[in-house]
């Protein structure tokens, strides 16, 4: 039997289509889980922006009291430490 008339069965062809359509859907997931994340982040954003217009705390340090100012940058100065602190010790666990 020649090769060629085994390739032309379609049984080959069925396998690579069912592959490429695998392929497709893993696609299609990651775009929808990137638009998810991308919306996700312009309503948390947008959140913290009304936060911080509604906190008045610049403000208050416009005036003069800076105290309210001081501990918010504080804590934010925190909170971007622990994730950092935390991407570090992702990727080193990752490379082991």
């Amino acid at each position: 039997m020649s090769t060629e008339l085994t390739r032309c069965t379609g049984i080959d062809h069925e396998h690579r289509h069912a592959c490429a359509l695998g392929q497709r859907s893993v696609a299609f997931v990651e775009l929808i889980t990137t638009a998810a994340l991308a919306l996700s982040t312009a309503v948390a954003a947008t959140a913290v922006s009304i936060g911080i217009a509604r906190a008045d705390a610049v403000d208050a340090a416009a005036k003069g009291q800076g105290t309210s100012f001081a501990i918010a940058l504080v804590m934010g100065l925190l909170l971007c430490g622990l994730v950092a602190l935390r991407s570090v010790m992702a990727v080193r666990a990752q490379s082991d």
